[in-house]
Parts: C-alpha cells; structure tokens; sequence
C-alpha cells in the first residue's frame, strides 16, 4: 500500500510525457495533417513491441525563457522496438514541443540510440519533423548536430540507417539524412534544403515555395537526394518495413532468406522475343526484370531519377538480390553522370552489407555532349566502375543486347571480378555500335564508292555479323555462357546457389580513395 502513491505519480508522469507538447498542439499536428511522433512509431513497428527510452529527460536552457517551458523527454520519443519480429531502434521528432526543434538533449538522447544500436548490430530509423536547431540553445545544438553526424559516418556500412522525413528539414538538419542509406519523404508534406524560400529570395531575387525548392518531387526527380516517395505518411512507414525485408540487421550477416512458391525452374518463353529485332528499339527492362524474379516482386529504389538506370531490390529463390540494369527505353539505357552515381551508391551499398549483386546490361556506351564532359562523365563513370570493381559480394551479369566500348567493362564485366557473365543471343559486345565502326574504318571506301549507301549497309551488315555478337567474347572466356533468354531465371539461382559460399577481399587497407 505504501507504494501506491509513487505508483500514481509514475503513471500521472508517464501519462504527462505521452501528450508531448499538449492536447492543442497534438490537434494542430493532426490538422496539418500527419501523425505525432508516437502514432508514427505505433505504425512502424510490430504492435505492442516499442520500448520507449529516456522519457523523462528535460532540456537544461533556463535561457530566453525556457525554464518555464519543459516537457518530459523534450521534442524527440526513442527507443527500440520490432519489425516483423526482427530487432529495430527508432527515434522519432515530435513537433508539438518546440517545433521538434534539436537541443543538448535531443541531440543526447538520438546519440544514445544510435550508440546501442552500433553495439548490438541493429538498424537505425529516424522519423524526421523538426523546425532545425533550438536557437535559444545556441552553439550546444550546433555541437548537437555534429554528434549525430559523426555516428552517421560511423554507423555507414555497419548498420543499415533509414531516415523518413515526415515534415519540414532545414539547414544543417539535412546532413544526417544524407549521410543515411535511404531517405523516404512524403508528398505536399515534407521538405529539404539547406536554406530556405526566404533566404533564396533574399540572396537571389528568386521567388520558390517550400515545395518547389525541396519537396518530395523535387528530390526524387531532380536532386537524387530521395530514394522513395510516398502519398501519406503511412505509405511512408510501410514502406520502410518492406525495405528491410530485403536487408540484414548488420554488415556481418546475411540478407533474410524467404522462401516462396515461385518455381526456381520455372521457365518465360516472354523473354525469348522481348527484345526486338531492330538494335535501334526500345523495350522495359523492367519487365525483363519481373519475368524473371520470384513472384514477379520488383522493390525499386529511386524510380524518377536518371530513369535511363534502374536499381532495387528483388528475391531470386528466396535470396536477397540488388539489381542493377540499363533501360533500354529511356535515352537508350546509356551512361550519363546522374545514372552513374545512382547505380554507384546502390552497388556500394549492396556490397557493404553481403547481397548478391545482378546486373543486366544493354547500354551503347556513355553520353556524348559539352554538358556531360564539363559536368565530370568522367569522374562519375569512374565511381561506377570503382564501386564494381571493389565488390566482393556473388556479382551476375547479363548482357540482353548492346555492350558497346567502355561502358562494356563498367556494367560488371567479367575483367572487374563479374563471377557469372551471360549473354543472350541477341547481345552485341563491341567497342563501338556497327554504323559508329564503320563510318571510321571504312570512311574512304563509303566515299568512293558507285552507291554510298548501299555499300555503307553492306558493311554494317558484315560487322553486325562479324563482330556485334556474343561469340567473340565467349571464345576468349569473357561470358562463360550465352544462353536462351527463357532460361535466364533458373540459371541465375543456379549460379546464386553455386556461389552463396564465395570467398573474395581486397588488398589491406584503411579505404580506398573513390573519384568523388
């Protein structure tokens, strides 16, 4: 009985640290329409897993009035909970205390978790909703910033980190999503930029909206910054729960295997005549991609940024798989240098924490053009390269048709470490396309010749069938195979199975020095 009132208390406080910055401020948060930092939290994780931690932390500023201003755990919710039972930490930004604004303490308690996160080989989410640094906090919310930055670095390749932005992320705020693996934002809801619409305006005479100038659109189709877009904040959140089914806890285990009923026999006779005879025609490589996959389950990562390269995230036999693949239907699947450090990150990133890496080829090479070569193709097509070659995981490649000059042993050639290269009939491996060649080589002969055209034909046909084949390649040992397409699927598990032991490393050393 003597207990009872301290019990009370425990509760009435507990109670107290659930309504956040107040009943009012909860409404204003639900008119704008999104969700308080514990009902975010509540539809991420598995029901009744969350664990909160440090819920009755306070600020410490008696500055500007704000010893008159404390509400239990301040303006962030922490601790761990489950996603289909697997093991997750989470801190989520509540805006109805002080914006969500990031002090001493905040910044304290995001420390903490990511901290027991690194220990015990779990990945990290951060919802972010937050007005920025707590000006009254001065330089201490800056110092703030920089602890969580530096376990963001840490953290990069050791434990998967997801930041889903719920609302406004300004300013310095922004640099610890980007240091994250994969950013999710929510449309007409969430925003990010280093400064402003009114510092823009103020500086550059420019007139943008918050949505304009970093919106979900914005950084999905422009900037690259957004991995995944979602139409509501639950959208968002189931969103991350998918993501990690693809993912390990941590760099030192394996992808999850789920198993499926999709037959790894099973055979497309589709893909047999999905590529269209005429090398000048486009098809979706996205189909190729679901025709072979299990249960046609294709998980795309950055969908509407340099959308001439596709990457995501696939099973094949219940295995964990990237993909990586030109698009033969947007500017023909070439290499330019948003597709490049697209698919270089996502290569990186695959590598970092042990899954299969697959690559389907059909790229006739890089991008000409003055913007391209001022803009650094060069540098950028060297991070692609970079990040294959430095790859250790089991690496596939296909190559479905063109696989023209450098950009042939840039896509995961077998001379970068590529462990399984096929080809399917219809690729063509050469160092430039046939017309290309031959308007070089026999320039003079086409010149001189009774019909020009005809005679130019004539040798585009010859070096089609001379050289814009697989055949070469596979005589030298650079495919080990060129198989029929509707065989693709079983041989890829096939190869996934022969290769799940594979032992690869690098040479000993602090890091490489990538062209960045």
């Amino acid at each position: 009985m003597a207990q009872e009132p301290k019990i009370d208390e425990l509760m009435q406080k507990k109670a107290q640290a659930q309504l956040g910055g107040g009943e009012a401020r909860i409404e204003a948060q639900h008119q704008r329409g999104r969700l308080t930092a514990r009902e975010r939290i509540e539809l991420l994780l598995d029901k009744g897993s969350f664990r909160e931690l440090d819920s009755f932390v306070l600020h410490r500023t008696t500055d500007f009035g704000l010893d008159q201003q404390k509400y239990l755990g301040d303006s962030v919710v922490t601790g761990w909970g489950t996603i289909s039972q697997r093991l997750v930490y989470v801190f989520s930004q509540d805006f109805t205390v002080f914006g969500g604004s990031l002090g001493e303490a905040h910044a304290e308690k995001v420390c903490k978790i990511m901290d027991m996160a690194m220990k015990n080989g779990a990945p990290v989410i951060g919802l972010n909703d937050s007005g920025g640094a707590r000006i009254q906090e001065g330089v201490v919310s800056l110092g703030g910033y920089a602890d969580i930055f530096l376990r963001n670095t840490l953290a990069s390749g050791v434990i998967p980190q997801i930041s889903v932005i719920m609302g406004p992320c300004a300013g310095g705020a922004v640099y610890s999503p980007a240091l994250t693996d994969f950013i999710i934002m929510v449309r007409n809801s969430s925003y990010m930029f280093i400064t402003g619409p009114d510092v823009v305006k103020a500086v550059t005479h420019e007139d943008v909206s918050f949505e304009a100038l970093g919106g979900a659109d914005v950084h999905s189709e422009i900037s690259g910054v957004s991995h995944l877009n979602a139409e509501s904040e639950a959208d968002a959140l189931l969103s991350v729960r998918k993501l990690l089914t693809f993912l390990p806890q941590n760099n030192m285990e394996d992808p999850p295997f789920i198993s499926n009923g999709d037959d790894p026999l099973r055979m497309e006779e589709t893909l047999d005549t999905i590529v269209p005879d005429d090398p000048g025609k486009p098809y979706d490589i996205k189909e190729v991609i679901r025709l072979i996959v299990d249960d046609r389950q294709f998980f795309e990562i950055q969908e509407a940024y340099a959308a001439n390269i596709v990457i995501g995230f696939a099973r094949l036999g219940g295995y964990s798989i990237g993909i990586v693949a030109n698009q033969p239907a947007v500017l023909a699947g070439v290499l330019d240098i948003n597709s490049s450090e697209k698919a270089a990150r996502f290569v990186r990133f695959c590598d970092a924490f042990n899954i299969p890496v697959l690559t389907f080829v059909d790229v006739p090479g890089f991008l000409p053009g003055v913007s391209q070569e001022h803009g650094g193709i060069i540098r950028s097509g060297s991070k692609l390269l970079y990040a294959f070659c430095e790859a250790t995981v089991p690496k596939m490649t296909v190559i479905t048709r063109k696989a023209y000059g450098g950009a042939y042993d840039v896509m995961s050639s077998k001379h970068i470490r590529g462990d399984v290269n096929l080809a399917w009939p219809s690729a063509e491996i050469a160092v430039m396309g046939p017309e290309g060649a031959v308007n070089i080589i026999f320039r003079k002969d086409i010149k001189q010749a009774e019909d020009p055209e005809k005679r130019k034909a004539d040798l585009v046909a010859d070096y089609r069938a001379k050289f814009a084949n697989p055949y070469i390649a596979a005589s030298r040992g650079y495919i080990d195979d060129i198989i029929r397409p509707r065989e693709t699927r079983p041989r890829l598990i096939n190869s996934l199975a022969m290769l799940s032991n594979k032992r690869d490393s690098n040479p000993p050393k602090k890091h490489g020095c990538i062209p960045l």
